[in-house]
């Protein structure tokens, strides 16, 4: 179980356009200026998040990007599946239907079952907002 830096940069991001939420488009250099961030990989991982339809773009001199719904109708859970397609990825409870070999016998699976259902809940009921409430930085 690992958030990946994808995940932690496109959260990061997307916190930073939730603080900007209103004021219109937002330029990925500002985005990058405020968080620190390598600019390049933030065009990238912006794309996945434009594509999934979390952020519009606007052309030209004053272009940018925005959020396209409140940052408190945007869990940090859409996030992370707009850019992994899934919330977590642990070897022994896939998401693509296969199955893990020792399943049947595991005793330790409903313990993990239990552990995605909290964090999938989790990252569910916290919003862009909730994030971007919390203080400066999202690390």
């Amino acid at each position: 179980m690992k958030v990946t830096a994808r995940e932690r940069i496109g959260l990061r991001a997307m916190v930073e356009f939730a603080r900007r939420y209103g004021l219109g488009p937002v330029s990925l250099r500002e985005v990058a200026l405020a968080e620190d961030m390598p600019h390049r990989y933030l065009e990238r991982v912006v794309a996945s998040l434009r594509r999934s339809g979390l952020l519009s773009s606007v052309r030209g001199a004053r272009g940018g990007y925005m959020l396209t719904r409140d940052p408190t109708a945007i869990s940090v859970g859409d996030v992370f599946r707009a850019l992994e397609g899934s919330l977590m990825a642990l070897d022994c409870m896939r998401t693509d239907g296969s199955s893990c070999v020792r399943e049947p016998i595991c005793a330790s699976r409903s313990v993990w079952q239990a552990v995605m259902q909290r964090v999938s809940e989790t990252l569910d009921n916290t919003s862009l907002a909730d994030v971007a409430q919390q203080g400066v930085g999202t690390g």
